[in-house]
C-alpha cells in the first residue's frame, strides 16, 4: 500500500460546514452531511463539527449527523449525552497545564479531547488518550503559522506518539499563495506527507515547504505501508469547509479513483 491507495484517505476529512469561509446555516450544512453520508465516499469522516452553542439549534433538526465532534466555544461543557459525540475540541486557556484542562472538562472516556496549542510552543505534558489541535490558517495572514512552526508541532508530536487533529486555511492539496490574504496556505497533502518524513526521521519542512506538484504526488507514491500506517494514527483527521474540494483535488492529482464517491 502506498499513499495513492484509497484506505491512506480513509476518513481523512471532518465535515466543517457551519465554520468560515463557507458558514453555512445549520439546515444547509446538515442537509450536505446527509447528501455526503448517502453519497458514501470513504475520503470523508462525515463527522460532523458543531460549536457547544449550537448544540441545541442542532437538537431541533429532524436530521443527526452519524457523528459529531463538539468545538468547546462556551465556559462550560454542554450535555450532549443524547448525541453521537466522539470528540471534543478545545483551546488550552493561558497558564493552564493539558492536565488541568484534561480534570476540569470531566469528558466520558469514550469521548477524545484535543487540545489545541500554538505550533511553536510545544513545551508541554499530553496525558495519554488526550491528542492535539493544530490551527494552520484563519481570516488573516497572521493566522497562518510559519513551516518551521508546523514542522516543530510535526515533530512533536510523531516523538511523543500524540494524535493530533488539524484545522482552518487547508483549503487545497497543495501548498500555493493567497492574492487576497498575501500569504502562502498550507496543502492538506503537504501536510501529510509532513507526518509521513517525520515518522521516517527526515526533516517536515521541505515537504511543507513545497508547492511542485509533480514531486509531491511522486512522494505520496511512494511512501510504505508502515509509515503511511502510522502517520494516519498521528494525524487523525482535519476540518474543511468545503467537502467537495478536497476530493476534486485529489482526484485531479491522481491520488484517488474517479468512481471513489
Amino acid at each position: 500500500m502506498d499513499l495513492g491507495t484509497m484506505s491512506v484517505y480513509t476518513a481523512l476529512i471532518d465535515d466543517a460546514g457551519l465554520f468560515p469561509p463557507t458558514s453555512l446555516h445549520m439546515d444547509e450544512a446538515l442537509a450536505r452531511n446527509r447528501r455526503d453520508l448517502e453519497h458514501g465516499c470513504s475520503v470523508l469522516t462525515n463527522r460532523f463539527l458543531c460549536p457547544g452553542s449550537r448544540l441545541d439549534r442542532l437538537r431541533s433538526m429532524a436530521f443527526r449527523p452519524r457523528r459529531i465532534g463538539l468545538i468547546l466555544d462556551t465556559r462550560e461543557v454542554p450535555a450532549f449525552d443524547d448525541l453521537p459525540v466522539d470528540f471534543v475540541e478545545a483551546a488550552l486557556p493561558a497558564d493552564t497545564t493539558v492536565e488541568q484542562l484534561v480534570q476540569k472538562l470531566g469528558l466520558p472516556a469514550h469521548v477524545r479531547l484535543f487540545v489545541e496549542v500554538a505550533p511553536r510552543r510545544m513545551a508541554i505534558d499530553v496525558p495519554d488518550g488526550v491528542g492535539l489541535k493544530v490551527r494552520c490558517g484563519g481570516a488573516t495572514g497572521e493566522s497562518f503559522p510559519a513551516v518551521e512552526h508546523l514542522a516543530t508541532f510535526i515533530r512533536f508530536c510523531v516523538e511523543h506518539d500524540v494524535p493530533f487533529k488539524a484545522t482552518a486555511g487547508l483549503h487545497h492539496a497543495v501548498r500555493h499563495f493567497d492574492p487576497t490574504l498575501g500569504v502562502d496556505r498550507h496543502g492538506f497533502l503537504n501536510l501529510l506527507l509532513a507526518v509521513c518524513e517525520a515518522v521516517e526521521g527526515r526533516d517536515p519542512v521541505p515537504v511543507l515547504r513545497s508547492t511542485d506538484v509533480g514531486n509531491l504526488v511522486r512522494l505520496a507514491r511512494t511512501v510504505q505501508e508502515d509509515t503511511a500506517k502510522r502517520a494516519r494514527r498521528l494525524l487523525v483527521s482535519y476540518g474543511s469547509c468545503s467537502t467537495s474540494a478536497p476530493i476534486e483535488d485529489l482526484r485531479a492529482l491522481g491520488l484517488i479513483e474517479e468512481d471513489s464517491r
